[in-house]
Parts: C-alpha cells; sequence; structure tokens
C-alpha cells in the first residue's frame, strides 16, 4: 500500500510539473475575410493580390501552427472601413485589419498598440503587402521575406520559437493594452494542489506503516 500512495504522489506532481501549452511561434499572421469569416490566408502578404473590395487581416500572437492562430480583433466590414474612400479607376481599396495582440503575446514586455483599421488605396496590381505598407509603415522584413514588424511593432524578433513552459498566451480574449485576459487569476496553483495532495498521501501512507508495527 505504501508503495501505491508513493506513485499516487509522483503521479500528481508530475501533472501538477507538466507544461501549460506546448511551444509556440510569436510572428504576425495573415488572414482573409471570406463569407465574414476570417480564414488563414493561402499566401503571404507580398504574393497575395486583393481585389477591389476585400478584407484582410494580420495578427501578432503566439501560435503553435495555422489552425491555434489568434484571428484578427474588432471591426472588419469593408463599408465601415472603406466606406469614405470612393472607387477610382486604375486603382483598388483594400480594407486592413492590424491587431498588434496582448501584452502577453507582447516581446520583452512591450505594450502593444491598440487594434487599428485602414482603407489602403493602391494601383490595381498591388499585393497585400504593398497595400499595407501604404497604410502602416515602418514594415520589418527578415532576410527570408518574412514579415517582422508593422508600424514597427515589435521593436525586436522575427517568428521566434516560445517555449512551452511560458505564461504567454494567442488566445483571443483580453485587450491590446493588456486587460483581465493578461492578469493572474489570482486562484490557487496546479502546484498548491500537488503540495496539498502529497501532504495528505503521505500522512495516510505514515498511519498505515504505524499500525502495521503494533
Amino acid at each position: 500500500m505504501l508503495l501505491a500512495l508513493l506513485a499516487a504522489v509522483t503521479a500528481v506532481t508530475t501533472v501538477a510539473a507538466a507544461p501549460a501549452q506546448a511551444a509556440g511561434y510569436r510572428y504576425w499572421s495573415f488572414w482573409d475575410l471570406t463569407d465574414g469569416t476570417w480564414t488563414y490566408a493561402n499566401q503571404g502578404p507580398s504574393i497575395a493580390r486583393p481585389g477591389d473590395g476585400d478584407v484582410q487581416g494580420f495578427r501578432f500572437a503566439v501560435s503553435e501552427n495555422s489552425q491555434d492562430a489568434a484571428k484578427p480583433r474588432g471591426p472588419h466590414d469593408f463599408g465601415a472601413i472603406c466606406g469614405a474612400t470612393d472607387a477610382r479607376d486604375g486603382s483598388k481599396r483594400v480594407a486592413l485589419v492590424v491587431d498588434f495582440g496582448t501584452r502577453a503575446d507582447a516581446t520583452g514586455g512591450e505594450n502593444p498598440p491598440a487594434p487599428r483599421t485602414a482603407c489602403a488605396r493602391v494601383a490595381e496590381d498591388a499585393t497585400s503587402a504593398e497595400a499595407l505598407a501604404s497604410v502602416a509603415e515602418p514594415l520589418r522584413y527578415d532576410s527570408n521575406a518574412l514579415l517582422c514588424a508593422i508600424d514597427g511593432y515589435p521593436r525586436t524578433g522575427c517568428g521566434e520559437q516560445v517555449s512551452g513552459d511560458t505564461p504567454e498566451t494567442s488566445g483571443d480574449t483580453g485587450t491590446a493594452s493588456g486587460g483581465a485576459a493578461d492578469a493572474d487569476s489570482g486562484g490557487p496553483s496546479a502546484g498548491v494542489y500537488a503540495g496539498i495532495a502529497a501532504v495528505v498521501l503521505l500522512a495516510a501512507a505514515a498511519v498505515w506503516q504505524s499500525r502495521r508495527r503494533r
């Protein structure tokens, strides 16, 4: 019985010590609005060529993969973003949503700007990257043409891996300036519960051993 109790203690503490999430990457994801729903873009912004009336989004977050990636937040209706921009021959209008993410996803303690929208009027053959550059410079790219920063954010880093034992998250909750979702919940941690369970189990083992010796 003692061996069984010790095994239970080991199991509890092992579960408590497990990482809260798997490793991810901190980067700008790129999105298309399709039938009112954000879908992960199947082309990069330097290749994609949106049409007049399209809505595209960019979101900075920590994500494991495209299925896990956090979507842009805020208004994303073309009329609301580009309604005041008239159509013109030889150009197109692209509505852009730029979401700088939450403080939990930020690099080096930076405070992300609030999400914003912009209507880019660009040449008919312009790429999404060109549309973004027209309203949100400076942009920063790495040597592999990966988009690293929009409007200078973040100041450093580009697609770096984030270990699974960090508290950072790519969830859609919270605010760009660091809201309730970025704060500690204030409840007991898993380690506290594991410690309580271990004490209870070891105490039970001691009682059993003392009775056995009588």
